[in-house]
């Protein structure tokens, strides 16, 4: 079938193909260095208790069949061992089924993890990168050209990314529809850059300007994907440059990358890198391809009826392996941003005249004159999950309990977690408390003045003095 693959698209799918190894390398690693006190054994929301009433047809993953932290670290460290090959290129010199089972690896041990990870793992980037990573598997190596219908399926994803996101702005908070939520988000988003400041400062008709680009951008140019060239690469790179400016402006995980990574598949670069001959797809290769994207579509119903319902809902799976999913981010904007402080004391009786030494964690503000640094790709769950605390105790009810245990206890794989710990592990502080904190950028003159980025002051406390013996 001569319609079957479109050889422009050579060098678009390489790289694709390199880039998308690259995010998968930041996906297990976050995995392998956090789990153990996120979900390990002895972790906030360990595994094997989650498996216990969570069936495996509604969450397959190989540690429903067993789990052990050895286990768990096997499975993420051989996902790292499986991006870096294919980074490397690996795929390219197996047969066309070889590198298809290659690239089946990494989806299918990173559905896993996703499957066990809870509250850890409820991000719509997860959703994402198993749809992408799904799709992947059948988009074909060095002996055949990529195939048509998965490029498509590849713009759809895209399509969805960014449609979505646009429409759960439209019908969510009133700033996006006045032009003014970039007026808060850059001080209030969930983890800030080391540009995040000067964003924040940037004149308010610029960030009307933004907010306009981004709405055209969202709502606009994703129905662009679907027409002919060179339309559809203008289309891709205009998405390109403003996720780029995402990246800039904030840590947003992998989510911005792999956004970047799908836009590359749609850009055609001309046949450049092309080998001089391409052979013809196998035909049993054809009939995968074509039974993959039936279901796909199939599959997509939901999805694409969710786009234009009133009640849109966003980072949705509609189905256990993460095939055809609901995006969107940032339907609403706070206008006010608060921060739970953690702290501990030796005393063994907290008096008002007591020391308390505060918690800082790596990525999450915490002391004023500490810059934000960049993390994204990478991906610090924890310091995420903070940000949701704030907004309300009701989303850390489940995990904020066994990490102010694990605190008490000077848990390492906890303290891991921790840019700065006040308290060394042999000799854990005898009370934790948290307050909660309402942040606000610095002016340009008050960071001349004290050198400090943020001013806070007190809001609330937010956990009382607790010990271990009260925790349990």
């Amino acid at each position: 079938m001569e319609w079957f693959t479109a050889d422009q698209y050579w060098l678009g799918r390489l790289v694709f193909q390199r880039a998308l190894a690259a995010v998968y390398f930041f996906a297990f690693l976050g995995a392998a260095l956090q789990f153990r006190a996120l979900i390990g054994e002895r972790g906030m929301l360990p595994v094997p208790r989650h498996v216990e009433g969570v069936p495996f047809r509604r969450a397959p993953s190989l540690f429903q069949l067993h789990y052990s932290d050895r286990f768990f670290a096997l499975v993420a460290w051989t996902g790292c061992a499986c991006a870096l090959a294919l980074l490397a290129g690996a795929d390219g010199l197996l047969p066309l089924w070889g590198g298809m089972l290659l690239w089946a690896v990494p989806w299918a041990l990173y559905l896993s993890i996703v499957n066990v990870g809870q509250t850890w793992y409820g991000f719509g980037w997860e959703s994402l990168l198993l749809e992408v990573g799904f799709l992947a598997v059948f988009l074909g190596n060095d002996e055949t050209a990529p195939p048509v219908l998965v490029l498509f399926l590849l713009r759809w994803v895209l399509f969805r990314v960014e449609f979505g996101a646009g429409l759960i702005k439209m019908r969510g908070d009133a700033c996006w529809r006045k032009l003014t939520c970039l007026d808060f988000h850059h001080e209030t988003q969930p983890m800030p850059g080391p540009l995040s400041w000067f964003f924040h400062h940037l004149p308010k008709p610029v960030h009307r300007a933004e907010v306009a680009a981004n709405h055209f951008t969202q709502l606009v140019v994703p129905v662009l994907l679907f027409t002919p060239q060179p339309i559809a690469t203008a289309a891709a790179c205009l998405m390109i440059a403003t996720q780029l400016w995402l990246v800039l402006s904030g840590n947003f995980s992998w989510l911005n990358w792999l956004t970047i990574v799908l836009a590359v598949s749609v850009v055609d670069f001309g046949g450049a890198g092309a080998p001089s001959q391409s052979s013809a797809p196998p035909l049993w290769y054809e009939v995968v391809v074509i039974a993959v994207t039936a279901l796909i579509l199939g599959l997509s119903y939901r999805p694409a009826r969710n786009l234009f319902s009133r009640r849109q809902i966003m980072n949705y799976s509609f189905d256990p392996l993460h095939l055809v999913n609901a995006y969107g981010a940032f339907g609403s904007v706070s206008r006010v941003r608060q921060e739970v402080i953690v702290e501990g004391t030796s005393d063994l009786t907290p008096r008002q005249d007591s020391e308390w030494r505060e918690y800082e964690f790596k990525g999450k503000p915490g002391d004023v004159h500490r810059w934000p640094r960049q993390f994204a790709p990478y991906h610090l769950r924890l310091d995420w999950m903070m940000w949701f605390a704030a907004l309300s105790p009701a989303y850390a009810r489940p995990w904020f309990g066994p990490l102010v245990e694990r605190l008490l206890d000077g848990d390492r794989d906890t303290l891991r977690l921790l840019r700065h710990v006040p308290f060394p592990p042999q000799a854990p502080p005898a009370y934790i408390r948290a307050r909660l904190f309402r942040y606000r950028y610095t002016t340009w003159r008050e960071l001349r003045e004290t050198g400090a980025c943020w001013e806070r002051t007190y809001v609330r406390e937010f956990l009382p003095p607790t010990r271990v013996d009260q925790r349990r």
